[in-house]
C-alpha cells in the first residue's frame, strides 16, 4: 500500500504532461491544417479557380 501511494504523484504528474503535450500536438495540427488550406486556396486562386469553400454548417 506504501508503494502506490508514493506513486501516486508520480503517475499523476505523468497524466497531466501527457495531456499537455496531447493538447500542443492538436494545436499544432490544426496550425498546420490552417497553412495548408490557405496555401491550396492561393493555388487555386494563381490558376484561374475558385477556391473551394466549405458548405455552412447545418
Amino acid at each position: 500500500m506504501r508503494r502506490i501511494l508514493h506513486l501516486a504523484p508520480i503517475l499523476a504528474v505523468m497524466a497531466v504532461s501527457a495531456c499537455e503535450t496531447m493538447q500542443g500536438a492538436g494545436r499544432d495540427m490544426q496550425t498546420a491544417g490552417a497553412l495548408l488550406t490557405d496555401q491550396a486556396a492561393t493555388s487555386q486562386t494563381q490558376m484561374g479557380q475558385q477556391p473551394y469553400t466549405a458548405p455552412a454548417p447545418y
